[in-house]
């Protein structure tokens, strides 16, 4: 099995990596719009599926992997931000509340194509906007669905609690990955 991952996400590198599987990265240039009617748990895996779909015919034995997450509080997803000032603003919605991480996975072969999303949810403290200003300014949010990272000071000094896995709020449901691939025939 030859096993192509098609994000540029260093975090999702990383965990990949880190279940044991080799892999080489690809890119897929696609436009990311979500549909009005698509439901907010629906979304990810809708645009998980929408890169897979944008990528090349695979030939036996090769195995595409993508991904995406999507962060939602009041039935309203939070993207990644513009710039700063939609960073910050993103952080003060997200302040002392609890939202939603949804990520997508679709994993394609040849001739079968796997799609699962998993949904942790994160309770945050509240957050002063020195912390916001902070985060954002020695961080740099800005490719990071919800505007902040579980894995850097954001996460760490503010999620009070979280319900489900810790790397599906990554970006990467890893229990997920791991049996899907591993379910797959090597060919």
């Amino acid at each position: 099995m030859k096993l192509l991952l098609a994000s540029q996400s260093p975090r999702r590198k990383e965990l990949l990596s880190s279940l044991g599987f080799e892999f080489e990265v690809v890119k897929i240039d696609c436009e990311e719009i979500i549909p009005e009617h698509i439901k907010i748990e629906e979304a990810a895996a809708y645009l998980s599926e929408l890169k897979a779909e944008a990528f090349r015919g695979l030939a036996p034995g090769e195995v595409l992997l993508t991904a995406d997450t999507v962060v939602a509080i009041d039935q309203q997803i939070l993207g990644k931000p513009k710039d700063e000032t939609d960073a910050q603003n993103m952080l003060r919605n997200l302040s002392g509340r609890t939202h939603q991480v949804y990520t997508g996975i679709t994993i394609k072969t040849a001739d079968q194509t796997f799609t699962e999303t998993d949904v942790a949810d994160v309770i945050l403290d509240e957050i002063t906007d020195d912390e916001i200003q902070y985060y954002v300014q020695n961080y740099k949010p800005f490719d990071k669905a919800g505007s902040y990272g579980i894995q850097e000071w954001l996460g760490m000094a503010k999620i009070k609690s979280l319900t489900g896995s810790f790397y599906t709020i990554m970006g990467l449901p890893t229990h997920l990955v791991y049996k899907i691939l591993k379910e797959i025939p090597v060919i």
